[in-house]
């Protein structure tokens, strides 16, 4: 579950505003401000709400890892950045999918 960090980073990242997101994810913006500011945590199933249409809007969100390396957030990239980045990372290893999946 996305910390209110999280969230305000995303929502600059993907470059939307407090009341889109509310849009977004169906949810009152003041919830929002709030959770974003840790005055307050909305309830899980809102906050599932928010995760999801950030991740809609083009966020991909990062977990705290098991060896200390803190939560975060990235943007997802298009066909064309993935095609590109594919043949600069293609050195060895798996690249993970960076393909944005609209509905």
């Amino acid at each position: 579950m996305i910390k209110g960090a999280q969230c305000r980073a995303a929502r600059a990242l993907v470059g939307i505003s407090t009341e889109k997101l509310a849009k977004l994810a169906n949810v009152d913006a003041a919830v929002i401000q709030a959770f974003e500011l840790k005055i307050a945590r909305p309830s899980a199933d809102i906050i599932r709400k928010l995760e999801r249409a950030l991740e809609y809007a083009g966020a991909v969100f990062l977990p705290e890892a098991s060896d200390g390396v803190g939560v975060g957030v990235r943007l997802k990239f298009d066909s064309a950045t993935a095609r590109r980045l594919a043949i600069l990372e293609n050195e060895g290893g798996i690249v993970r999918p960076d393909r944005l999946a609209w509905p």
